[in-house]
């Protein structure tokens, strides 16, 4: 990975270069809430959790701003099974 996870909030996204190319995580805000929409990784970057990066980063930065999340992108509603301890920050929907 080229740099860190950066946040366009205007865009209502976290994106990470890899290799010139730019993966993301979109989303829109709710009150009090994040809704996690898509991921995307270029293909040439999957399997390196890039992905898994985004998202984690993402729901930090929720939790940090006192945020629930909805996880309407399957990937992040994977995450989120498989690392129990951001379950706390789902939003009942």
């Amino acid at each position: 990975m080229d740099s860190k996870v950066q946040h366009d909030e205007a865009s209502h996204k976290f994106f990470i270069q890899v290799d010139g190319k730019q993966a993301t995580l979109e989303y829109q805000e709710g009150p009090g809430r994040w809704d996690f929409l898509h991921t995307y990784v270029p293909p040439e970057a999957r399997g390196q959790g890039v992905a898994d990066v985004l998202v984690q980063h993402a729901l930090d930065e929720a939790r940090r701003r006192g945020l629930q999340f909805v996880p309407s992108c399957p990937f992040v509603r994977g995450f989120v099974e498989r690392h129990p301890q951001y379950q706390d920050g789902l939003a009942r929907v």
